[in-house]
């Protein structure tokens, strides 16, 4: 029996993932009467057909944004259409289905709500994520899962336009939504390797180390937030 939950999102940003992204939407829908929004970040292959006959609203982004700019985009729609809760997954197949009722049990008593599995990370992964700790104070375990709940409060802020130009989306949403004073935990969730396809980010040490540069400088341009974090 599926569990309704109307006043629930699934916004799942998807660039040239026609292999997974209706594997996704089915294994959502068969379990959760939720609305599940695909954020088409230009893909030059049969996402958008896929997603579409899957039964998934597609927003189709005319040029490609980036993660961040697809997961906002999402965010606005929720926000837009009254939404109280909005859920992102990634669309390589990495999350199930089946953590979303785990993020939806937690969110009434916090604002966010991320879906962890630090046993995934990399070394390249780890040695990023102990920097970020260090940097802004954020003491989270999983610093960059797409697996996340926000309630309407976060929504509302992620989708203005003091978080447009959040490049990297997994500290640069952490510190706005620290800095707003908004309450999150994580929950363990499981997570699978990719389906498809590899990292953006920690797919070299060249990708590593720029994105590594461009996330410190963001975490020391907003270290006044981490203080924050370790007083509360």
């Amino acid at each position: 029996m599926k569990s309704s939950c109307e006043s629930v999102i699934v916004l799942i940003p998807a660039k040239n993932e026609v292999q997974t992204v209706g594997k996704i939407i089915d294994e959502i829908k068969s379990k959760l009467s939720v609305t599940v929004v695909v954020i088409d970040d230009a893909s030059t292959d049969d996402t958008i057909k896929i997603a579409r006959t899957a039964g998934a609203i597609v927003l189709s982004l005319p040029f490609s944004l980036g993660a961040w700019g697809a997961i906002q985009t999402g965010l606005r729609y929720a926000a837009k259409h009254n939404f109280k809760i909005a859920i992102t997954m990634d669309a390589d197949g990495q999350h199930e289905a089946d953590s979303i009722p785990i993020l939806l049990n937690a969110i009434h008593q916090c604002d966010v709500v991320i879906g962890a599995y630090p046993q995934r990370g990399s070394l390249s992964r780890q040695v990023a994520w102990q920097l970020f700790r260090k940097l802004s104070g954020i003491n989270l375990e999983d610093l960059t899962s797409g697996l996340r709940a926000y309630n309407s409060k976060a929504i509302k802020l992620l989708a203005s336009k003091s978080a447009t130009l959040l490049d990297y989306q997994d500290m640069g949403v952490l510190i706005l939504l620290h800095s707003a004073g908004l309450q999150i935990v994580e929950v363990p969730t499981l997570m699978h390797p990719r389906s498809n396809g590899h990292s953006r980010i920690f797919n070299s040490w060249w990708a590593v180390s720029k994105y590594m540069l461009c996330t410190g400088i963001l975490c020391l341009a907003h270290g006044k937030y981490g203080e924050k974090c370790r007083t509360k």
